[in-house]
């Protein structure tokens, strides 16, 4: 007996060693990168981003409702906005979206891409009232501005002209080429506007190095146990796919309901799947987000973080790191005392590197068990993105600009639930990296598809600030 005490203790004391040791020895890695000074954003940026907000260039997936003269409005508005753009740049119209060219002087070095989009969500009608500000108003209150766009996604498309404007103006000429592209039904698929383009530069024979896009920002606060705020510089995203499970039944009348009803059926087969969700997956990228972030832990934060091969899955489940399941629409009934002889609901499932929609098709039907239940996929799935080099050159200079805007921001990458117009682009680019700086807080972060979105000047100042140094950035390592 005391030879299994005496061992057992060893084992514990081992253990906790281990778990010692790693909590120490995990420490951040500094990127130290020179001081630059920041471009002077000057006040009339503001006039022009705010005149932006003003047109309302909706994607509403409605066919029945048409924006398109909002689009001609708004390309009109920007002609006048940058000059100097559209007069050195060689601008296209694909449908409602733009693409500029700026010709560089290496065309052996592969071009690369910046994009965004022009296109904004609905505002709900009901929550009018709600905003301090009207939506497509553009208003500044205590230097915040107010406005569909300012955080999804006309902030990113003004920063860059903006920035590309001044660049001009300076005498800057690219080294690579520089393609903008700018969509306009991003928030409905992006194929009519980023597909397009794509298709077009492929037929061309383009092969960008990367593209930079929306779907990355700065978190302030937003993640437990870190204090310093966060650059999510994501490099991947996860899929998309929605099925639609409907269930038939004899149905009857409500004073005498059957033992399984229709609608009691449906919400049975919705909670099986709500609770046996898809397995926790470990990837080389969350393994890496893992330790950058929990390096700048606490203590105890450290420990957890630094041993994930013991927390593992209680750190998965704060990466979301999973394919997730999202009950969004039903409907079922014509009347109060009329038991319905069909029912349907729409679950929506964001796809995690590794699964598919077969996959996702199987575990529906193997969990619901239920053969009056069928299972349709409503639209072909968007697979998940390929991973895209965190370890490149192109991921160093975005994250060597961030730290020259930001010196105290820890800079990670990181994969996206939500989809990016990226996805059109995997076939004539190396990689995609999502990254603009909004800074997104519990304050604002309810406000990206919602109510009061809005940005701080000064935060989007810093966004023109950062495109401005990321070109010169690259041109100068273009130029080594």
């Amino acid at each position: 007996m005391k030879k299994i005490l005496k061992y057992t203790s060893l084992v514990l004391i081992l253990f906790l060693c281990v778990i010692l040791f790693n909590t120490l020895t995990l420490k951040s890695d500094k990127f130290l990168v020179e001081e630059v000074d920041k471009v002077e954003v000057p006040d009339g940026a503001i006039d022009r981003f705010t005149g932006a907000l003003k047109f309302k260039t909706i994607s509403s997936g409605n066919t029945k409702e048409n924006y398109d003269d909002e689009f001609y409005k708004l390309h009109d508005y920007l002609e006048t906005s940058f000059p100097l753009v559209y007069s050195s740049l060689k601008k296209q119209t694909f449908n409602q979206s733009l693409l500029f060219k700026w010709e560089g002087e290496n065309e052996e070095l592969n071009p690369i891409m910046l994009m965004s989009h022009l296109d904004v969500v609905p505002v709900d009608q009901t929550t009018l009232n709600d905003w301090e500000a009207p939506p497509f108003s553009g208003i500044v209150k205590d230097g915040i501005i107010f406005g569909r766009g300012t955080l999804d996604d006309k902030v990113s498309v003004l920063g860059i002209l903006e920035a590309v404007e001044n660049l001009i103006n300076n005498g800057f000429n690219p080294k690579r080429t520089i393609y903008l592209a700018f969509g306009h039904d991003e928030e409905i698929g992006g194929n009519n506007g980023a597909g397009v383009i794509s298709n077009y530069l492929e037929k061309k024979g383009v092969e960008l190095e990367f593209v930079l896009d929306e779907g990355g920002f700065i978190s302030e606060g937003l993640i437990p146990g870190v204090d310093k705020p966060v650059a999510m510089i994501n490099v991947a995203e996860k899929g998309y796919v929605s099925y639609e499970l409907t269930i038939k039944t004899k149905g009857g009348h409500s004073s005498q309901p059957p033992r399984n009803n229709t609608i009691g059926s449906l919400a049975t087969a919705i909670t099986k799947l709500e609770s046996n969700q898809f397995k926790l997956k470990m990837t080389p990228l969350i393994k890496t987000q893992i330790n950058i972030l929990g390096a700048e832990m606490s203590f105890l934060g450290k420990m957890f973080f630094a041993n994930s091969w013991l927390f593992k899955n209680f750190l998965l489940e704060g990466f979301n790191a999973k394919t997730s399941i999202a009950p969004t629409i039903i409907s079922g009934g014509i009347k109060d005392n009329v038991i319905p002889t069909t029912a349907s609901v729409i679950i929506n499932f964001r796809i995690m590197t590794g699964d598919d929609s077969n996959k996702i098709k199987q575990h529906i039907i193997k969990t619901i068990d239920d053969e009056r239940i069928s299972v349709k996929e409503i639209n072909p799935a968007n697979l998940p993105s390929p991973v895209s080099d965190y370890n490149s050159d192109s991921f160093k200079l975005i994250q060597k600009t961030i730290s020259q805007i930001f010196p105290k921001v820890i800079v990670t990458p990181g994969l996206i639930g939500g989809g990016t117009d990226t996805k059109h682009y995997e076939k004539i680019s190396k990689n995609a990296y999502r990254f603009y700086p909004m800074r997104a807080n519990s304050e604002n972060i309810s406000g990206v598809h919602g109510i009061n979105e809005r940005i701080s000047i000064s935060n989007y100042k810093e966004i023109v600030q950062f495109v401005y140094q990321f070109l010169i950035n690259q041109n100068n390592n273009d130029n080594e």
